[in-house]
């Protein structure tokens, strides 16, 4: 009898493991589809919809990749971050004087998302070592400044073949890059709902 407790734990577990690496592997290509359109850095404030709502299609800022890679797989952050937020706004970052909860940008700033992510989601290691970041993983940097910035793992490599590859808009649009480690990695973290 204890044999086949093991037996179908064992089956169990590692169906919820395959589950979830299917999961950041469609988040991994959600991500590179974003790479295909044409979007402008524009880190305007915009009024939308609730819940599901975005910037204009042609617009958007890091914030806004990880965002629309999740929506791809039906999770919708602006939600998530505003009846979190809601809750426990004293938990949050307070880097803007907000007094109270705002869902048309909440969800699109990177230290409300690092805060969502680390109650939420798995907290990462932060490393120098390239193994450690793996397709599906959320990477947030610090740019000096108090600026910082939010992207995607996805599973295609560096031309070295030493790491894999970065989805975000720093300025550029929604592009693909080689560039985990050319800014101060301050989160590391993997989230599924």
């Amino acid at each position: 009898m204890n044999r086949q407790i093991i037996f179908l734990l064992s089956l169990l577990i590692s169906s919820t493991l395959f589950a979830q690496e299917d999961f950041y592997n469609l988040l991994s290509e959600a991500s590179l589809s974003l790479t295909t359109q044409e979007v402008t850095y524009d880190p305007a404030y915009f009024s939308i919809k609730y819940p599901n709502g975005d910037v204009p299609s042609d617009k958007g800022v890091c914030t806004d990749v990880v965002i629309r890679a999740y929506r791809k797989l039906g999770i919708d952050l602006q939600k998530e971050v505003h009846e979190d937020m809601k809750t426990n706004f004293s938990l949050y970052p307070k880097n803007w004087g907000l007094s109270k909860t705002d869902k048309n940008i909440d969800h699109r700033r990177v230290p409300n998302l690092m805060k969502f992510f680390s109650r939420f989601g798995k907290v990462k290691s932060i490393s120098k070592n390239s193994k450690d970041y793996v397709p599906g993983d959320v990477v947030c940097w610090s740019l000096g400044g108090g600026l910082t910035h939010i992207g995607l793992v996805v599973n295609q490599k560096s031309e070295d073949q030493q790491r894999y590859l970065i989805v975000h808009n720093i300025g550029g649009g929604q592009v693909l890059a080689d560039c985990l480690f050319d800014y101060k990695v301050i989160g590391h973290y993997s989230y599924k709902k």
